[in-house]
């Protein structure tokens, strides 16, 4: 270990001192610092470092990626450093730190949206698909078909709050039937038809806030709001429910603390929210969404440039988070979303920046990492495109930037309105279709849009790419070999490691975390498993087993070195769902069972499962080739390891 002090004691050194750093955590690949001030941080130096792999500033927390090493790492640091661990060696815990707004906005925002994104774009795409068959005539709106369509396609929205309720308990750590109950409070449906009616009278006259009150409760006048489909209210409830909640928990006997802690909180929180919590929260919800609105109604142009240039740089930031709330309030209150659909030509000026790059390099690991990147960014996910392709060569991302800018003024130009929240990419195009009028041309136009965003990344970039020139090569030096694919008969020795895993192959490039996707931390594949065990894709041993049991670490007896990694960010998790069946030190035979984990209860918890399966001593080697295919099955080849 004491091979690691002098770069344990330049990390802290680099991070600001041991006293800038508040605690000090590590997964399978990371340090992961707490710091009281990330700007005393010398990134930059941090980054160059030998055995650094980069830095990710994520969440709060300022993560120093090492590697395979990083428990070394670690340990060295809390035995020379003087810096004191948060739990061991798990995840992190839970501190009063305060965060800058910001971050503590965005933090919050990402982690309440990120578990119900994949139903909400979802469902937003049936919508934007029963739009697109009405306004085309195919289906009749009388007709049975297009009635349960629209209800395939509008009950998670119309039920919004109640599937927000559960993920804000979580981040906010209330009971989630709790917050539940105050979410379908929001949506009850008499509480909906009492505002038909004619109202008792009017409160706050003559003022922007001024509303029609329909009931009373003991005295108090009740502002009932419509809140199917809303946001920000029941986001607010819950953090409020949450302090309410955790106060009865402390006065409730233990013998009644199992129903007397939910009677209290909820009869205190429904009220509460439709007197004041959800008022408040919608005229300010309707004041944000109004703001944005007139200032895009000033120079839409303008606009639409500064958000559909920075939105790639948001998305890498984390930023977008803020803007998304801002979306479907706008849609919510105003019926269409004209601000910040100005981002939509990003993804096309991405993908046509890397298809120029595609056509004029001769580097096939590029072209590997290009092919996928660009057929993602199809469908609008770009990561892979940013991380593995453009932002690597900056003066790409900065003309992918430009293209998006011009698609973002050019939405401003045409009037393009988001009607519904739904997929991405080109099948954001029906969410274009304004639904009362079934009128098409903002379809057209937002394809209009998307074709000249294309067309600007894929221009500015193709006559200016040319691959690096090869470092030249030694005069004795032999002709390297073909590179090998495991369905094909080679000549030349090389390592077959087996799938660790059942499920579906997804390309290192596909993964959503830009560390790996980068190939930062090893060579390989991933796979969206199917089934939850490991197994030993060689013989080998083990020579990391993370406590928390969510990643590990091998040694094959051939010498690659290895890192399957389940899901993404699953360390968080703490353990609950994994149980490992080897220890660290143990030999493992190839096949032989080495972790179970849960898939829902990841899911469940809001991490992607998405499993990497890396060589991380790929330099030791001349290639590493992974299988190609749609699935692959445990004990499968998986990859090849050129030696």
């Amino acid at each position: 270990m004491a091979k690691y002090t002098q770069l344990a004691a330049d990390i802290v050194k680099n991070v600001g001192g041991k006293e800038n750093v508040i605690s000090l955590a590590h997964c399978i690949t990371r340090l992961r610092f707490k710091l009281k001030d990330e700007k005393k941080a010398n990134t930059d130096v941090l980054k160059a470092m030998n055995g650094v792999v980069t830095v990710v500033q994520s969440g709060g927390q300022y993560q120093v990626v090492i590697g395979n090493a990083v428990g070394e790492v670690y340990d060295e640091i809390l035995a020379t450093q003087g810096i004191k661990a948060a739990g061991g060696g798990a995840e992190a815990e839970e501190d009063n730190t305060p965060k800058k707004p910001l971050d503590l906005f965005i933090d919050t925002v990402s982690g309440i949206f990120t578990p119900v994104l994949g139903v909400l774009t979802a469902s937003g795409m049936v919508k934007g698909l029963t739009a697109l068959v009405a306004a085309m005539e195919i289906v009749n709106t009388e007709d049975g078909t297009y009635k349960i369509l629209t209800v395939v396609g509008d009950a998670f929205f119309y039920f919004l709050p109640i599937f927000l309720a559960l993920s804000a308990s979580r981040k906010f750590k209330m009971s989630e039937f709790g917050a539940m109950a105050i979410g379908a409070a929001l949506v009850y449906p008499s509480l909906s038809q009492l505002m038909q009616g004619d109202p008792l009278y009017q409160v706050l006259e003559g003022s922007i806030f001024q509303s029609p009150v329909h009931l009373e409760f003991i005295g108090i006048p009740v502002l009932l709001m419509n809140y199917a489909s809303s946001v920000i209210p029941i986001i607010l409830a819950v953090w409020v429910g949450s302090k309410v909640e955790k106060f009865y928990s402390g006065i409730v006997p233990t013998l009644f603390k199992s129903f007397g802690i939910p009677f209290l909180t909820i009869l205190t929180m429904i009220p509460l929210t439709l007197l004041v919590v959800g008022p408040i929260a919608t005229w300010a919800g309707n004041a944000v969404g109004a703001v944005a609105t007139t200032l895009f109604n000033v120079s839409p142009i303008v606009a639409g440039l500064f958000i559909g240039g920075g939105w790639q740089v948001f998305v890498m930031f984390g930023l977008h988070w803020g803007l998304i709330p801002i979306m479907i309030q706008n849609i919510v209150t105003f019926g269409a979303d004209p601000v910040i659909i100005s981002m939509f030509g990003a993804s096309f000026a991405q993908i046509g920046v890397v298809l120029a790059i595609l056509l004029r390099t001769k580097d096939q690991k590029l072209k590997g990492l290009a092919i996928p990147a660009f057929l993602s960014g199809i469908f609008g996910v770009t990561e892979p495109a940013i991380y593995g392709v453009t932002l690597p060569r900056k003066k790409f991302f900065i003309i992918s930037c430009i293209g998006a800018a011009i698609g973002g003024a050019l939405i401003g130009v045409f009037g393009v309105k988001l009607y519904i929240f739904g997929g991405l990419g080109v099948f954001q195009y029906p969410c274009f279709i304004d639904p009362a009028t079934n009128d098409l041309s903002g379809m057209y136009n937002g394809m209009i849009v998307s074709a000249v965003s294309f067309i600007v990344g894929f221009a500015m970039a193709f006559p200016l790419y040319k691959d690096e020139a090869p470092a030249p090569a030694p005069a004795a030096a032999a002709p390297a070999p073909a590179p090998a694919t495991i369905s094909e008969p080679v000549t030349i020795q090389r390592d077959i490691l087996v799938s660790p895993l059942t499920g579906e192959l997804v390309a290192l490039p596909d993964v959503p975390d830009a560390v790996f996707a980068s190939g930062m931390l090893g060579k390989g594949i991933a796979v969206n498993p199917s089934v939850g065990k490991v197994f030993a894709p060689a013989d080998a041993e083990v020579t990391t087993l993370f406590p928390t049991g969510h990643a590990i670490g091998l040694k094959t007896a051939k010498g690659a070195e290895m890192l399957i990694h389940i899901g993404m960010d699953t360390v968080k998790m703490n353990g609950d769902g994994f149980k490992a069946h080897v220890a660290q030190g143990d030999r493992v035979k190839k096949g032989q069972l080495l972790i179970e984990f849960d898939i829902d209860k990841i899911k469940k918890a809001g991490y992607p499962v998405i499993t990497p399966v890396l060589v991380t001593n790929a330099d030791a080697y001349k290639d590493i080739v992974p299988v190609t295919g749609k699935t692959i099955s445990n004990g499968e080849n998986l990859i090849s390891v050129v030696v």
